[in-house]
């Protein structure tokens, strides 16, 4: 549906109960990290991932696919930076793919950050009813206008 790229970075210090006995993030925090970049960059645009329409339904981001590549390790007290990049827009879906970086400095990697971790997510726009019953509806055009212009 889209070709326009939006991109958007959260910062966030990594917290003593996030990590294992050697300081350690835990791999399944990265979807934690992933998720909650997600919706600050949807605040960011003036969106959330729960929107209620004026029939009485919620407008809903369920998660199909979700995955994350580990390529160093993050420990307590490290600022990451999540990168988040809108991959594509379908007619009904949204697919986000998150970039995890932490800055060791100059000295570092030539001076660049250090890759933590990479990762994807593909969400579905759905109305929610009252009743629980759950439908997949097209991303709706304020939604895709927002998005969008992020990327401009």
């Amino acid at each position: 549906m889209s070709d326009k790229i939006s991109t958007y970075v959260h910062r966030r210090q990594v917290q003593f109960s996030e990590t294992d006995m050697a300081g350690i993030v835990h791999f399944a925090q990265f979807y934690r990290y992933m998720e909650e970049a997600e919706h600050a960059f949807l605040r960011s645009v003036g969106l959330s991932v729960m929107m209620h329409n004026a029939d009485g339904s919620i407008l809903g981001w369920p998660r199909v696919r979700c995955q994350c590549g580990f390529k160093a390790p993050a420990f307590f007290e490290d600022q990451l930076d999540i990168e988040v990049r809108v991959q594509r827009i379908g007619v009904k879906s949204l697919t986000l793919d998150f970039i995890v970086t932490r800055d060791d400095g100059p000295e570092a990697n030539g001076g660049r950050p250090t890759l933590i971790a990479e990762g994807s997510m593909k969400t579905v726009a759905c109305t929610f009813t009252p009743d629980r019953k759950m439908t997949s509806v097209p991303v709706p055009e304020a939604f895709l206008s927002r998005v969008e212009e992020a990327g401009e």
